[in-house]
């Protein structure tokens, strides 16, 4: 018997509540977001529920029957309901019309979409739904919880496809590190429980499994935990399935984190991976043409020669829902494995070169500027913050006229200080660099409490007798110098990017949900796989129920349709099956 059909888009109806994108520089959430990573950090080993899943069954999941396959990949998904309803809906769709690249789509600062793409001309392509709907990672934001998953991403989902169907798709996921914050308890019971989500089909048992695919292709969903290593039950399992590869096969490689861009910042970051490739897949002969992560929020290729002078894609897809992420920073060549990495017995490094990028580069650095007018408005909290420390330093600084040290003086640089370099050091990362923007970063904090100390001193307000000048600081100057703090971050944050220091608080402080993008792959009847990279420019923002719809349409419709567009033009991963060798 369906489930009736919601009336309206109230609670009451469809069962979850719609919600709003996270707030990321808020200072709840910051504090919040600094404790979970350090207790990651420190206690991650003891949260990892992995060799745990040994006792739970070990199958490879098989659907390779078919002479061709569709199946689609989203990650970064449970965020504001906007962005991820309006990506659910559009991969529920039994067809979708996408329109073609435009011309000169790709990365418009070097490089281009310059191996085996195709154009199938200049009219709307007509996708059929994915068979598969695989999600790679960080399902739900800010942390993993029953309840988070509910209104962040199952409710979204189920409304999407409501209600199961003979063909309808079944769905794999990967864990990201927020899926990771509660050791996956949340994670494994909403994915690995075999329960449908409305239409969706689940059918894994572990955070990681392997797809048989038609004509030969093997999918390999490696869990990587909070980018630590690869533990031994997950390995075994892994080479259990090796058994069924030969220089015949080719491989889709799908760890939860792209760590081929993040290895100039970690040179380790790629190890698991290459550790993982070089003990369990290259035994067997068979070839790697495609490696696919979400994590970060934005679409970008990698292409190059990998082994055997066989073409090779690294590709990142994380625009499934959270907030955009621009690919300025992205660096136009990576090696994997790096030549900085002390590991012996290393795959030999190889170079790829950025192909396609979505945004763009220069456009992302355009979105950048929009810093100054979203930073204070997307996150009140944070201007908040920044305007209780200005007005507690020039205090300190009125209050001691003609005196610079004194231990209210010193107590408010210090706490400046202490709140750059923590910000620089987000996540933990503690480069030189970082150290050098933490320290920079302090001083025209301080160069601002001085001129408001000073601004503040040449008010007529002598005769205002205390507490009523203090609460007239906080009441007149925190609300105005809080803004003015937040532009002067937004200042830095714009500037720091280009040292590749807090990138992501720049796009978390914008707090941009369109420009999403997910991907349509296709493995033809000749075996040749092609990756459509879809995407979104504008979500939609105005919904509304549709009760008298069919049992498995979508509760939620959009008020206007939502276009789509590809990112560049159809990419052939690999070509028709041919003979290894």
């Amino acid at each position: 018997m369906p489930s009736p059909r919601p009336r309206d888009l109230s609670p009451a109806q469809l069962g979850f509540v719609r919600q709003r994108p996270v707030a990321w520089l808020n200072p709840g959430l910051l504090a919040g977001t600094a404790v979970r990573v350090m207790l990651a950090h420190l206690f991650g080993g003891y949260l990892d529920k992995r060799e745990l899943q040994a006792a739970l069954p070990d199958r490879e999941f098989d659907h390779s029957a078919g002479d061709e396959l569709w199946f689609d990949y989203t990650a970064d998904v449970g965020d504001g309901f906007d962005a991820t309803y309006t990506v659910a809906y559009l991969l529920a769709q039994r067809r979708l019309a996408v329109e073609p690249a435009d011309k000169g789509t790709g990365d418009d600062d070097g490089g281009g979409s310059d191996d085996g793409g195709s154009d199938d001309g200049d009219g709307p392509l007509e996708l059929p739904r994915g068979e598969i709907l695989i999600l790679g990672g960080d399902q739900v934001y800010p942390t993993a919880s029953s309840p988070a998953y509910k209104s962040r991403w199952k409710g979204p989902y189920r409304a999407a496809l409501p209600e199961p169907a003979d063909d309808g798709p079944t769905l794999y996921a990967l864990p990201g590190n927020h899926d990771w914050y509660d050791g996956l308890t949340a994670f494994l019971r909403l994915f690995a429980q075999r329960e449908p989500v409305g239409g969706w089909r689940t059918e894994q048992a572990r955070s990681y499994f392997a797809l048989a695919l038609p004509h030969g292709w093997w999918l390999l969903a490696v869990d990587i935990q909070l980018s630590a290593y690869i533990d031994e039950p997950q390995l075994d399992y892994f080479r259990k399935v090796a058994q069924s590869l030969g220089p015949q096969n080719r491989v889709i490689l799908m760890p939860a984190q792209p760590t081929w861009v993040k290895t100039h910042e970690s040179p380790d970051a790629y190890d698991s991976l290459d550790y993982f490739i070089r003990t369990v897949v290259e035994p067997t002969g068979a070839r790697i043409p495609l490696l696919l992560a979400g994590d970060l929020h934005h679409y970008a290729r990698y292409a190059g020669e990998g082994p055997g002078g066989r073409r090779r894609q690294l590709v990142t897809c994380g625009g499934g829902g959270a907030y955009l992420v621009g690919t300025d920073h992205l660096p136009g060549r990576t090696t994997v494995p790096p030549q900085q990495t002390i590991t012996r017995g290393r795959s030999t490094p190889r170079s790829y070169e950025l192909a396609a990028a979505y945004p763009a580069r220069r456009a992302s650095r355009r979105i950048g500027w929009g810093i100054f007018a979203r930073l204070p408005r997307i996150n009140p909290g944070f201007a908040g913050l920044v305007g209780l420390m200005q007005t507690l330093l020039m205090l300190a600084f009125v209050t001691s006229p003609g005196r610079w040290i004194t231990p209210a003086t010193v107590a408010g640089v210090a706490a400046v200080f202490a709140g750059t370099l923590l910000f620089a050091m987000v996540l933990g990362t503690r480069s030189r660099r970082h150290w050098i923007a933490g320290v920079a970063h302090a001083l025209p904090h301080v160069g601002l409490g001085l001129a408001g100390a000073a601004a503040w001193s040449a008010l007529p307000l002598d005769d205002l007798p205390n507490p009523w000048s203090t609460l007239l600081a906080f009441v007149v100057y925190l609300p105005v110098i809080g803004v003015v703090d937040a532009w002067l971050v937004g200042a830095y944050l714009l500037i720091a990017r280009y040292a590749d220091v807090n990138v992501n608080e720049l796009y978390a402080g914008l707090g941009i949900d369109d420009h999403k993008s997910f991907l349509r792959l296709h493995i033809d009847r000749d075996g040749a796989l092609t990756l459509y990279p879809v995407t979104v420019e504008t979500v939609a923002r105005s919904w509304r129920a549709d009760p008298s719809g069919p049992p498995d349409a979508p509760w939620i419709v959009p008020d206007q349709p939502v276009p789509t567009r590809l990112a560049e033009p159809p990419v052939v991963v690999d070509g028709p099956r041919v003979a290894a060798g």
